[in-house]
């Protein structure tokens, strides 16, 4: 698969992926009254399991399963490529809301752009290479 496919895909699904994350984002804040940490954890795990799938079959998909692609494989590398992008975009949005009195909301909304990016490069260069 080329290159601009390959990103257009990530794009299409990592859009799909901003929209869940941000109605999660959004129910567990303004209707449950949960804080935008909590609100931003439950988020990016809710948005994980869609990620996956798309990733997997639609974004990176590999022609053929050998042992050293097996689904746990990829399964584990996934979840430290969800944890590398993760981190980067918590400590993000920490330093947004917490040192430049950044609204929630769009500290959430940003810190999407930088979880994407990580996450593109670690999936592509790491669990789906």
């Amino acid at each position: 698969m080329k290159e601009p496919v390959r990103i257009f895909r990530f794009a299409v699904v990592g859009t799909l992926n901003a929209i869940i994350t941000a109605i999660v984002v959004w129910l567990m804040m303004h209707i449950e009254g949960e804080d935008y940490i909590t609100a931003n954890i439950v988020a990016y795990v809710v948005a994980q399991v869609h990620n996956f799938v798309w990733c997997k079959y639609w974004i990176f998909p590999i022609e053929q399963d050998t042992k050293k692609n097996s689904i746990w494989h990829q399964m584990l590398f996934f979840a430290c490529a969800f944890a590398m992008s993760y981190s980067a975009q918590f400590l993000f949005l920490l330093m947004l809301v917490e040192l430049f009195h950044c609204n929630e909301y769009l500290a959430q909304f940003l810190g999407l752009f930088v979880y994407g990016a990580v996450n593109f490069m670690s999936n592509k260069h790491i669990t789906f290479r």
